[in-house]
């Protein structure tokens, strides 16, 4: 298997497979973080297609300077959440994604997996914009506390500070709407 900075190369050479291969290793993540900021499968959809479409237009800009790839699509990735967000801002709450439940969970199990999920995109709307990041980068794409530095380009231990805060108000909002 080639390395990413091989299949980075060949796609700035209009290598479509090199571009595919990178598609496919990145689209999962990517799809995970844009939908803990965004919160609808097809605005996530679409968004997600609109992120690797934008790095496709720009790839020969990308210059390896010692972060990986994955953080230049977070970054655009990010920009694009973020440009969405400031469009609907005016709409007061976000579409359950009905995706992640399962057709064949009881009626109860649903309807306590829906008000869970709506909880948690509830609380993660108090967190600040750098939270909610670093919430997303480490759970959502699943990612460690150096790549995310490196993606945020902060300090891991700025990282790890967020990422406590955060849980911690996660923790304590979610605690609150129980009762």
């Amino acid at each position: 298997m080639p390395s990413e900075e091989s299949l980075v190369r060949r796609a700035q050479n209009n290598d479509q497979e090199a571009f595919a291969q990178l598609y496919e290793e990145h689209f999962d993540k990517i799809y995970r973080y844009l939908a803990l900021r965004v919160g609808n499968e097809m605005e996530v959809e679409d968004m997600t297609q609109q992120v690797f479409l934008n790095a496709l237009r720009s790839i020969s800009s990308f210059r390896w300077r010692g972060v990986p790839f994955s953080a230049w699509l977070y970054r655009i990735a990010h920009n694009q959440a973020v440009d969405h967000l400031r469009k609907k801002r005016k709409r007061a709450s976000v579409p359950l994604d009905e995706s992640l439940i399962s057709s064949g969970d009881s009626p109860h199990s649903t309807t306590e997996l829906k008000m869970d999920v709506e909880q948690l995109l509830q609380a993660t709307r108090r967190l600040t914009e750098a939270q909610r990041e670093v919430i997303s980068l480490r759970f959502s794409s699943e990612l460690s506390i150096a790549r995310v530095a490196r993606i945020m380009d902060k300090s891991e231990g700025a990282v790890k500070a967020l990422q406590h805060s955060a849980i911690v108000a996660l923790r304590r909002t979610m605690l609150v709407t129980e009762q």
